[in-house]
């Protein structure tokens, strides 16, 4: 890394703090353990005459994540030692946003375009955008890539994989 980059890192300001992201996060278990709990028991989280119910073990599991989410959570609201240092500051976001978003945006194309598709356009763009390569051998890149895959799962294996709602491959015959 260059010093420019370390200098630019030092004076971005914090986007999100530690005790902060400690406290989401332990929300986010909270609920995931709740909607675990009342799964368990609607199952049949009980023990029956032949043996734990179906929901018996993750109804434990439900009870062990809750309560190590609120210990999470007290620990980063009204916890002696909260930590106060940078989770994330506005570089570090950008950065993560910069793969984040393309890879949303290809998994929504998916959707459309089909996986061999969107796989060459995602590959091409984040050849050209990122890794600062020329158009024309990311292009090339993308679609050999793929093209191997398609050769490889459609031909070979005989596992066909999702097309798009829009079928871009059905000249092929696939």
């Amino acid at each position: 890394m260059s010093d420019n980059t370390h200098s630019e890192e030092a004076d971005s300001p914090a986007v999100a703090k530690n005790k902060t992201v400690d406290a989401i996060v332990a929300v986010l278990l909270l609920i995931v353990g709740a909607v675990v709990i009342f799964e368990a028991r609607r199952l049949g989280a009980e023990w029956t005459s032949d043996g734990p119910g179906s929901g018996y073990f993750p109804f434990y599991i439900g009870v062990i994540l809750c309560i190590s989410a609120l210990g999470i959570l007290y620990q980063s609201t009204v916890g002696k030692n909260p930590d106060h240092d940078t989770f994330v500051d506005r570089v570090q976001l950008k950065r993560v946003a910069s793969v984040f978003v393309p890879a949303l945006v290809y998994v929504l194309a998916i959707m459309f375009l089909g996986i061999y598709v969107a796989s060459a356009i995602y590959i091409a763009l984040f050849m050209v955008l990122l890794g600062e390569y020329s158009p024309v051998r990311s292009v090339l890149l993308g679609v050999a890539v793929n093209a191997f895959f398609f050769v490889l799962f459609e031909v070979w294996f005989k596992v066909p994989l999702f097309k798009g709602s829009f079928e871009p491959l059905s000249f092929l015959g696939y």
